[in-house]
């Protein structure tokens, strides 16, 4: 299959994000064919950002407004994976910026149908656009293997794709999991392959309100957050051996 077969969603968290949401639907817009979509779950906010979130959807029928629980980020995530209808999905947040070529860089690797997941490296950068880190996978030391991201997670869902078939592995999301980039990127280690892309396609914004992102919760929460992504991950990993027992049939 061509990469110009596959067909894309774009699956977006919003929540309060009317400082930088623009300048992200306009970075991903301007990558999508007619035939793609953005769809955005927004949990309810106390700011402009329905209203400019419906300032583009009035305007081009690729961006769909999904109405989110209101029950936090990763629910809003699963409500927007839910709704996604293309063959590869881009997870998105809401203050980034997409660099041109993002999309055919990634779908050019979905070119190999072993790919399951593709995660590719970001410029982080500060609330004016200013580089901070050149390297997120360099600061990160991200690597693939189920072990070496159990122990430390390198999967970031702004940087990842992964295929529509996968959905029926990834949710519902375990209702215990500390972040759903880890569960996807993992998912993705067992039931197929996971490409890194040593390339830097995104802006990553670093600002005030998500700033705690890159730091450290006490040891008492990163060991309950451990064992509970070990337990998640063992439990699908038993599953998905008896579905493919099955499926051998």
């Amino acid at each position: 299959m061509n990469k110009k077969d596959f067909s894309v969603s774009v699956a977006m968290a919003a929540y309060n994000g009317e400082h930088y949401i623009e300048a992200q639907i306009q970075s991903i817009l301007s990558q999508l064919r007619p035939e793609d979509e953005l769809v955005i779950s927004l949990d309810p906010s106390s700011d402009r950002t329905e209203e400019i979130i419906r300032s583009f959807a009035g305007k081009d029928r690729r961006v769909r407004l999904i109405r989110g629980l209101g029950e936090g980020l990763i629910s809003n995530f699963e409500n927007a994976i839910r709704h996604c209808k293309k063959d590869i999905l881009f997870l998105s947040d809401q203050d980034d910026v997409w660099k041109e070529g993002k999309v055919d860089s990634v779908l050019e690797c979905f070119r190999d149908p072993s790919v399951s997941v593709v995660m590719h490296d970001a410029q982080i950068v500060d609330e004016e656009g200013v580089c901070i880190e050149p390297s997120f996978m360099k600061k990160r030391g991200c690597r693939k293997g189920v072990l070496q991201n159990l122990i430390k997670n390198s999967y970031i869902g702004c940087c990842m794709a992964f295929r529509k078939e996968m959905r029926k592995f990834v949710l519902p999301f375990p209702k215990d999991l500390p972040m759903h980039d880890q569960w996807i990127g993992l998912v993705g280690e067992i039931t197929g392959k996971t490409k890194i892309l040593e390339k830097s396609l995104i802006c990553y914004r670093r600002h005030g309100h998500n700033a705690s992102a890159d730091s450290h919760a006490g040891f008492r929460q990163m060991l309950t957050w451990r064992v509970c992504i070990f337990r998640d991950i063992l439990k699908f990993a038993v599953k998905y051996k008896r579905y493919k027992g099955r499926n051998k049939k």
